[in-house]
């Protein structure tokens, strides 16, 4: 039973490293590819920093969340240290955050410039939007280390009140209940995940009945084709990403009341999905984008001559 165990679980820590580094490939790609552009061309539109940040905190997210996984897993004792435990989870939350928050700004980013609505605070909205988006992104930021430094502070008050010295007086091993002392984190961040989701909802439902009416206006002007096709795949991609963010939020809430469980399995299946959602939502990104997608076509064909060369 022991070496089952054993093997089941290294078997969920290879799953989950297997899943961080994939994901972590496809944000750093996002990266570094947005920094050559900036590089030649000396400056970056809006959706170039949205997409710039956003991959930079997602691939800082899972390479720290990887981390914190494989320890707490297989090496506890060196996790729950003073104050080890603290910054990781400070750290963690604060990615996690981040990533989440401009992956809204950037749903939001696409309704503005996109949609067609004749309100006058719309029409303000996409004339200064380039101007806006700096101020999105630095209170995305701002907002998740507020959170971030909640957190610790929260943790840090939680592990004081049950800390048990060791016999070597060296560091300080944690046994506590999350369901008892992090409860006003749940609220901030049940908070935080709930806005976040409805400002994501709320775009694509304005951005789809933009281009259902545009369709529409179309049709009655019998104009078709290129333009059509194209309103046609916009609507299919806004619609994906509403579905991923749906199913992201459930599972974030989950991931917030899984200290509830001891049923080990559900926690690494919520765990599976939130790191997969990072990567997959960013390759979503990368073959909606006619620069990123050229670039990764460009790489896999040069991989691809390597291969057939040898």
């Amino acid at each position: 039973d022991q070496f089952n165990v054993t093997s089941y679980t290294v078997t969920i820590v290879a799953i989950v490293t297997l899943e961080a580094f994939a994901g972590m490939w496809i944000n750093a790609f996002i990266a570094s590819v947005i920094c050559m552009a900036w590089i030649q061309k000396k400056t970056l539109n809006s959706n170039e920093k949205i997409l710039l940040l956003l991959g930079c905190s997602r691939f800082w997210f899972l390479c720290i969340s990887c981390l914190h996984y494989f320890f707490s897993t297989l090496y506890p004792n060196y996790l729950y240290v003073h104050p080890t435990f603290q910054l990781i989870t400070s750290i963690q939350t604060i990615l996690n955050d981040a990533q989440l928050w401009v992956s809204t700004c950037l749903c939001v980013f696409y309704c503005i410039k996109i949609a067609n609505f004749r309100n006058s605070f719309f029409i303000y909205l996409k004339v200064k939007i380039d101007r806006i988006v700096p101020w999105l992104l630095l209170g995305s930021l701002l907002f998740s280390l507020v959170v971030g430094i909640i957190v610790y502070d929260v943790t840090d008050k939680a592990l004081c009140k049950n800390i048990n010295l060791t016999s070597q007086g060296i560091f300080w091993k944690a046994s506590i209940r999350s369901d008892e002392h992090f409860f006003s984190l749940y609220l901030i961040n049940g908070f935080g995940f709930a806005t976040s989701f409805m400002a994501v909802t709320f775009s694509a439902l304005l951005l789809l009945f933009s281009l259902w009416r545009h369709k529409r206006n179309m049709q009655t002007n019998s104009m078709k084709d290129l333009s059509m096709d194209a309103h046609i795949k916009a609507m299919k991609s806004i619609l994906s990403f509403l579905v991923m963010y749906s199913i992201n939020f459930v599972f974030l809430i989950l991931s917030l009341i899984s200290s509830f469980w001891t049923q080990y399995h559900v926690m690494f299946f919520i765990y599976v999905f939130l790191y997969a959602f990072a990567g997959f939502h960013s390759l979503v990104l990368i073959c909606t984008n006619p620069k990123l997608e050229k670039s990764m076509l460009s790489i896999l064909s040069c991989v691809n001559c390597k291969v057939c060369m040898k």
